[in-house]
Order: structure tokens, then sequence, then C-alpha cells
């Protein structure tokens, strides 16, 4: 019996046994079998997100435990520890996925646009979208932001969220200019400004809650004039440097 000859053309991705498009157990492809499984881990950190926001908001965040989280969230102490460390970190995490997002459209801006200017429009791209608001704006994020001039641990997982994201803003700012971050202030002196305007007004939009404040409930107008405050001081400035020499 003549022995069959091997195929002379390679294997594609759909005839390798191991590849994207082969089925899983059950007949899935591997692919959507990860899929469904990231946005199940999703929709989990999600809920234990909520579920430590409302706590915190019902008890105060002395009285909200990791147990009671992960209760209200329907999901196991363990899972909890997989995802977050600690209560803090579980109530901000809204806070960790808008950092992505403005980074996310620091990306996208036009390469000539002037690195403060594109800081500047992609928060106002962050503060305009309906479709997926910031998280400032959605139902009771405000109180959340006021209890973080009472709450010392609180406040200390914000700056920690807060720093990571700036970092990575310094380093797209670098690319943008084509330049290390570690030898040139630029990145970390445009980020530092920029990012700075946008806490100033987040913190006093969420002092303003409920005392009649004009403008204080319209936070995209209120992150408006913080930036035209920087620029108008960095424009006085500069003529007052340029006037003394």
């Amino acid at each position: 019996m003549t022995a069959t000859q091997p195929s002379s053309s390679p294997a594609g991705p759909a005839d390798t046994p191991g590849g994207p498009d082969a089925p899983g157990p059950r007949g899935r492809p591997d692919g959507e079998r990860e899929d469904r499984r990231r946005r199940k881990a999703r929709q989990t950190r999600n809920a234990l997100a909520a579920a430590a926001l409302e706590l915190i908001l019902e008890r105060g965040l002395a009285d909200t435990t990791v147990e009671a989280i992960s209760e209200r969230a329907d999901v196991t102490r363990r899972t909890f520890s997989r995802n977050f460390t600690g209560k803090e970190d579980a109530a901000l995490d809204f806070v960790r996925g808008d950092g992505d997002r403005i980074n996310a459209l620091l990306r996208a801006r036009p390469a000539a646009e002037p690195p403060l200017l594109a800081y500047r429009r992609a928060v106002g791209g962050w503060l305009a979208d309906r479709e997926n608001p910031a998280w400032q704006v959605r139902p009771d994020m405000r109180r959340l932001l006021a209890l973080l001039d009472h709450e010392p641990a609180l406040f200390a997982a914000y700056e920690r969220i807060r720093v990571d994201a700036q970092e990575e803003s310094i380093r797209i700012i670098a690319d943008r200019l084509g330049t290390d971050d570690a030898q040139d202030v630029r990145p970390s002196v445009v980020v530092g400004a920029a990012a700075g305007v946008l806490t100033a007004a987040l913190r006093q939009w969420a002092r303003a809650a409920g005392d009649g404040t004009p403008g204080a409930a319209d936070l995209a107008a209120l992150v408006e004039r913080a930036y035209d405050a920087l620029t108008t001081q960095a424009a006085t400035a500069a003529t007052d440097s340029t006037t003394d020499k």
C-alpha cells in the first residue's frame, strides 16, 4: 500500500486544531468564549464597584466592610480580592475607568495640536460623551467626591488612581513631542497643569453641591472656565516675564 503524502500547503488558522476559531468543549469558537469570560469579569467588577459605592454612601466608610460589599454584589470574598485591594479602591473604580478614557481620547488627538490644548479637548470629549457619561455626572458620584475631604483613606486611594492616570498621560505627551519624559520636563509640566485644573474644577464642583452656586451643576462649563483661567494666567505671567527683561 502506498503511503499517503502530506499536504504541501501549511494549515491555516481555521485548519489548526488550536487556532482562534477552533470550537471549544461545547462547540463555540475559543475567541467567542474568551470574549464571554471577559464580559463576565467586567460585569462582576462593575457590580462590586457599584456595591462599594452604594454602601459607603449609605453607611459611611468605617461601617462598610468588604464582606458586605461582596454580599451585595452576590460574589465571594475571594472574588472581591481578585479584583480590588480594598473597599476604597472598589468605590473609586469608576475614576480609574474615566482616567483610561481621557488618555484614550488624548492619544487620538491630532498630532499637530499643542499638548495642553490636546489634553483640554480630550477632557472636553470625555465630559460631552452622553452614551457613556463621565462618572462624575452619574447619580451619587458628587456625594462621593465630597467625601474625599473627610475620609483620608478614600482620598489616598483617589490620589493613587489620579497619579497612575497622570503617569500614562505624561508618556502620551512625551510620545507626541518625540521626547523622553525622563530627560525633558515639558510632558510632566503640561500634564501637571492640565490635570491639576481638572482636579480643582472637580473639587469645587463637589463642594458646591446643593449650595445654590450659579452654574455649579454644569461641570463641563466649570471645567472650561478653569482652563480659561489657566491660559489667562499663563499668558499674563509670560508677558510680565518679558517685560521684566
